[in-house]
């Protein structure tokens, strides 16, 4: 068995799962290990290398920032692959994480396929990648190998293809907007943007709680997948702030009860447990106003 090793850290519990399962379905002999927030990677680091570390950017306690700058001034740890995978992708940020001696960078969303990419390069450049080169099972039409493909939107090799998109219709004049519906809930006024592999959206928010969201968008050939996992930017108009909220798709269904109904709901379920994330979030519903931009990642 390989003796690589990798250790994931990442306070979704749900975003780590992701990645565990895309990893073993590709390198079946990797070692993995996980840790909650940068402060729990910190305390494994100090007694155990890592061959490999993939950090997220915002958690509680010590961000992956923090870990990232406090793991470059501990001995011998200069040339250890550290891939930062976060939704922060504005320039400042990626800056600043190449000066405090990041690696590589996977932005959120991310496909199967990009993280595989990222991982097999990191490896590479220490020489570790040929230890995970054993030829790969044909993975089997289970229930683990089509939850990865679901989660992720990428396709696994040897599984069957996807259903072919329904024929394009004729072109559809300019659409109303969504009609209202009649769940209840506190609701954020506010207009978002669908970003998908295929395409994006424009999309509404139409329920907003520290659980989930309810965002309505414009049906098209390319929708979301359930279980498909993301990233919630939400703005606040009163001072233009953004926080980002990790999620995945709980539902998708029809706005109204006909064939060509031109909108359709989408429920966002998320994962964060970062405290200054909730806190944000708290002070947007009570304000009751807010714009979005949702991005599903692998």
């Amino acid at each position: 068995m390989s003796n690589v090793s990798v250790l994931i850290v990442d306070d979704a519990p749900f975003i780590r799962d992701l990645v565990k399962k895309a990893l073993r379905s590709h390198f079946p002999g990797l070692q993995i290990e996980e840790a909650v927030n940068g402060r729990k990677a910190q305390q494994l680091l100090s007694r155990t290398g890592f061959d490999l570390i993939l950090c997220d950017w915002e958690m509680p306690e010590m961000s992956g920032l923090e870990l990232l700058q406090w793991f470059r001034t501990q001995p011998e740890q200069g040339s250890t692959p550290f891939v930062m995978v976060t939704s922060r992708g504005d320039k400042e940020n990626v800056v600043e994480a190449i000066q405090a001696g990041v690696s590589d960078y996977i932005g959120k969303p991310f496909s199967n396929e990009q993280l595989i990419a990222k991982v097999k390069k990191a490896l590479h450049r220490t020489g570790k990648l040929a230890q995970l080169q054993a030829p790969r099972p044909r993975p089997s039409a289970g229930a683990a190998i089509g939850s990865v493909a679901s989660l992720t939107g990428g396709r696994q090799t040897g599984s069957p293809p996807a259903p072919a998109a329904a024929p394009a219709s004729a072109p559809r004049a300019a659409q109303p907007a969504p009609p209202p519906d009649q769940d209840s809930g506190q609701r954020v006024r506010g207009q978002s943007q669908l970003r998908l592999a295929g395409g994006q959206f424009a999309c509404v928010i139409k329920h907003l709680s520290l659980r989930d969201a309810l965002v309505v968008v414009r049906r098209g050939e390319r929708l979301p997948q359930v279980f498909e996992s993301g990233v919630l930017d939400l703005e606040q108009d009163a001072d233009r702030s953004v926080a980002r909220i990790n999620g995945y798709v709980h539902a998708v269904a029809a706005l109204e009860a006909k064939m060509d109904c031109d909108w359709v709901k989408v429920t966002l379920k998320f994962v964060d447990q970062d405290p200054e994330k909730l806190d944000y979030l708290s002070r947007l519903i009570a304000s009751g106003t807010a714009q979005a931009h949702y991005s599903p990642s692998a």
